[in-house]
């Protein structure tokens, strides 16, 4: 017999949220990449644009380094540049083990500053959750 395997749903990532009108917000992802769902995303300064928060600063993307959301949806922006909900603020909370990070965050340490940088906006991440 066949093994199912459901794919994250939003509950296994979202387990509070004070406001979903205060908490979320509709933001631009950059092109090039399949974002899912507990993507931790940064804001790049010069297009304002959204990407996966690299573990150190890109060149050209410069700003994206620190985390300040996580993407409520997947969105498929390999084509063209693509729109994304987000937990943009909190008081939120968000389960560790339905975060994903950038591929250059792979160390411990690295991964606990990205969900410190998510706790300065109200975003906070919980092992429990």
């Amino acid at each position: 017999m066949p093994v199912l395997v459901a794919p994250p749903t939003l509950g296994d990532l979202l387990k509070y949220e004070l406001n979903a009108s205060y908490c979320r917000e509709a933001v631009t992802l950059k092109a090039g990449t399949l974002y899912p769902l507990g993507s931790v995303l940064g804001k790049i300064t010069a297009s304002g644009k959204y990407r996966l928060s690299p573990a150190a600063e890109v060149v050209g993307d410069e700003g994206a380094e620190t985390a300040l959301a996580v993407l409520l949806e997947a969105v498929d922006a390999t084509d063209a540049d693509a729109t994304g909900l987000v937990a943009a603020r909190g008081p939120v909370i968000l389960s560790e083990a339905a975060l994903l990070f950038d591929a250059s965050v792979d160390q411990t340490a690295e991964k606990n500053a990205k969900k410190a940088d998510l706790a300065a906006a109200g975003l906070v991440v919980r092992v429990t959750a």
